[in-house]
């Protein structure tokens, strides 16, 4: 996974794809999920496994439709938990492409809980997902840029960005610490 700034030539060149798209063009707003007892634990709330599968299912309906290719999960982050959804719940999932590099895109997700009655919301998980195209060999493709429009747009592709460092920075250090040094025993 490449800047769309690196002037590497690894990935091969799109031909029908459009240079960019915005925002609104894959994202999902409000789809629902109606909780049912066998979602639940023994506490009586949902399975947080449930809402993260149902999260992947969506993110990646999103960064298929910003790609116009299929794209695979590589990694999911700040999975943040706030609060259960119960017994009579049902979910609500927004999902959102929030910057495109190269081959690669990071989609946020948030789930929010709704009494059936729809007197009640809250948001109980936010997440992150990082995606990749893939041609139809299965190697990286590149993606349209996003365009952001809006001031929230913009702080989720700032954001973004600061995740993605922080991914890849992640990855050295642990990529440092495995290389086996010739004073030590390799991992």
């Amino acid at each position: 996974m490449t800047d769309r700034n690196n002037t590497s030539d690894s990935a091969p060149a799109a031909t029908s794809l459009p240079a960019s798209r915005r925002s609104a063009h894959s994202a999902v707003r409000e789809q629902v999920y109606m909780i049912f007892p066998n979602d639940l634990n023994n506490n009586d709330t949902v399975f947080g496994g449930l809402i993260m599968s149902q999260m992947d299912r969506l993110c990646a309906v999103v960064a298929d439709r910003h790609a116009g290719a299929i794209c695979s999960t590589v990694g999911v982050d700040a999975v943040h938990f706030l609060k259960p959804a119960r017994r009579g719940d049902v979910l609500i999932f927004s999902a959102c492409v929030n910057r495109a590099w190269n081959s690669s895109m990071e989609v946020g997700c948030r789930v929010e809980a709704e009494t059936v009655a729809g007197t009640e919301r809250r948001h109980i998980l936010s997440a992150y997902l990082t995606f990749v195209a893939q041609d139809a060999d299965g190697r990286p493709q590149p993606v349209p840029a996003l365009v952001v429009e809006t001031d929230q747009e913009r702080r989720r592709f700032g954001e973004a960005q600061l995740r993605r460092e922080s991914r890849l920075a992640h990855a050295e250090a642990v990529k440092r610490l495995r290389t086996p040094t010739t004073t030590g025993p390799a991992a």
